[in-house]
């Protein structure tokens, strides 16, 4: 989830600034903690950061350096203990801002709609790592159902455990994503790893689909192959496209993250890269050892705002590294993370000086 709140008093503001118009420094800092939401809102909580890919685009491969975590089932629901989902006043306020703002209607099928559409309502259940590695993940799910929160997962087609993935399913996850890079087997072992092959990968997911339609269980079942900027990447996406025609599933071509870690000269079109850095005004994120980093992208926890074994959420989010954290948006700190590796612009950049 991200704050769908602050998205929308941001907005004029946000791109009033994006268009060059230069806004007073203190002026923007107030209207930013006036928008902000005292009551915290989760973006992700990594449940493990292990995995068994050796995927080419994953810092995880060759720079994570932080030991391997799998959470401890009383933190989890301490942590979701303390959220809350959207109200459907509030989420049908979200989608008329959508349609009106962005021109996205509810019925598309792509990466805009998908980060506008699911991911402001879903909390993502991976981080580094592959959440069916984590044989608590159903039972997270059904915490989550209890509760009344959406949940999401991405995971590797590869790791595929058919019980474990229903599991989830009749638990009332809301949506799966599986990654698969190409419909070749030796092509995707070279991006994903050994471990992974698209022929084993597309059988499960076929089975996987069959036992969904056969007890009319509800989880979207989503593909996505990451724009690696490859030679053969549009051909490979449309065979992609052909393998899953008239399934019940939701596909689509997805920006690559952190393009920083292999410069490969991608551009992107989606709206989240585009727009400069809401993460420490919109959401939190947990990771598998209970710390609070900066946003997702922190592969190793370089930037750490709180512990949620210690510290409620509500604390972590108002605290004073929190304070800091925004504050290094707009000065622009130098020597940190969100200013010497991520692609995505921070606020500081759109400021009068």
């Amino acid at each position: 989830m991200f704050d769908i709140d602050f998205y929308m008093k941001v907005y004029d503001l946000k791109y009033r600034m994006m268009g060059g118009e230069k806004l007073n420094r203190e002026y923007v800092l107030e209207k930013f903690e006036n928008f902000r939401n005292l009551e915290p809102v989760v973006y992700n909580i990594e449940t493990t950061n292990s995995c068994n890919m050796r995927c080419e685009m994953c810092p995880r491969t060759t720079m994570m350096t932080r030991p391997i975590d799998t959470m401890e089932k009383k933190l989890f629901e301490k942590v979701v203990d303390q959220l809350h989902p959207w109200t459907e006043e509030k989420w049908q306020l979200w989608e008329r801002f959508v349609i009106e703002k962005y021109g996205i209607k509810s019925d598309e099928m792509h990466e805009n709609h998908y980060f506008l559409y699911v991911i402001p309502k879903v909390i993502v259940l991976h981080g580094y790592g592959d959440p069916l590695l984590d044989r608590n993940i159903p039972e997270y799910v059904r915490m989550m159902t209890d509760r009344g929160l959406m949940s999401y997962f991405s995971c590797n087609p590869a790791n595929i455990n058919i019980k474990r993935t229903i599991q989830t399913f009749e638990n009332g996850l809301d949506y799966i994503k599986y990654s698969i890079e190409s419909v070749d087997d030796i092509r995707h072992k070279e991006v994903r790893g050994e471990m992974s092959n698209f022929t084993e990968s597309y059988r499960r997911i076929l089975k996987i689909l069959d036992i969904k339609a056969q007890r009319n269980l509800k989880t979207t079942i989503v593909i996505t192959m990451l724009n690696l900027n490859k030679p053969w990447q549009q051909e490979e996406y449309e065979q992609l496209k052909e393998a899953f025609k008239g399934l019940d599933v939701y596909i689509y071509l997805k920006s690559q993250d952190q393009q920083w870690y292999e410069d490969n000269k991608q551009t992107t079109q989606s709206i989240h890269w585009i727009e400069f850095c809401q993460f420490p005004w919109s959401s939190m994120t947990i990771k598998s050892n209970g710390e609070s980093c900066e946003c997702v992208e922190d592969f190793n926890n370089e930037i750490i705002l709180g512990d949620a074994h210690t510290e409620s959420l509500y604390d972590i989010w108002n605290g004073e590294k929190y304070r800091k954290l925004r504050m290094d948006h707009f000065n622009l700190t130098p020597g940190i993370k969100c200013t010497e590796q991520c692609d995505m612009q921070l606020i500081g950049s759109f400021l009068a000086s």
